[in-house]
């Protein structure tokens, strides 16, 4: 259920219209940045696409590449780093602005200067969306308002991060594997 919604009883088309995506693999095209970013409102205007590029901290390699935000980006991106791939990705999150945002695993490839860039613009893009993660980094939902942990595709528990540690044997399971990893040094 989604806004009271029941979810069966909408059309997948007009579901999409209400939900931006920005996942761990950025499918992009051998086009401009300008171009890959438009991709999340086709109709948008330069000056639309270029304020969503820079609330996605884009400019910060744009500006580099030889032709700035004209630039190709090669197959899939291949001229770019993962962290600008990402960026692009939110930039075209923030152009479509609708009103419910999935991030799968969005930093589970970055640098730590990228995760924080990364970061930084999805506390703006967030703000007054309904926001679902998916995320094996437990760390990164610590304080959302609420966790759905499931197990071979059923729902194991349901609540708060204070809530699970107490009732979810294998919430807290999953947070000590994740301790440990985080912990880990080579």
């Amino acid at each position: 259920i989604i806004d009271g919604h029941d979810i069966k009883d909408v059309s997948t088309d007009s579901l999409y219209e209400k939900i931006s995506f920005v996942f761990q693999d950025v499918i992009l095209f051998n086009a401009s940045v300008l171009d890959n970013i438009r991709i999340g409102r086709a109709n948008a205007t330069d000056e639309e696409v270029m304020k969503a590029a820079k609330m996605a901290r884009c400019d910060e390699f744009a500006l580099k590449l030889p032709e700035g935000y004209d630039t190709l980006i090669g197959e899939n991106g291949s001229n770019l780093s993962g962290g600008e791939r990402q960026r692009i990705s939110i930039a075209r999150a923030f152009l479509k602005n609708a009103p419910i945002l999935l991030l799968d695993e969005i930093s589970a490839s970055l640098d730590v200067e990228n995760e924080r860039e990364v970061q930084k613009s999805l506390n703006e893009l967030i703000d007054n969306k309904t926001v679902i993660i998916i995320s094996h980094r437990l760390k990164s939902i610590e304080k959302v308002d609420k966790i759905v942990v499931m197990d071979d595709g059923k729902i194991d528990s349901i609540g708060k991060h204070d809530e699970l540690l107490e009732k979810s044997e294998l919430y807290r399971r999953l947070l000590e594997k994740s301790s440990l990893t985080e912990k880990f040094t080579y």
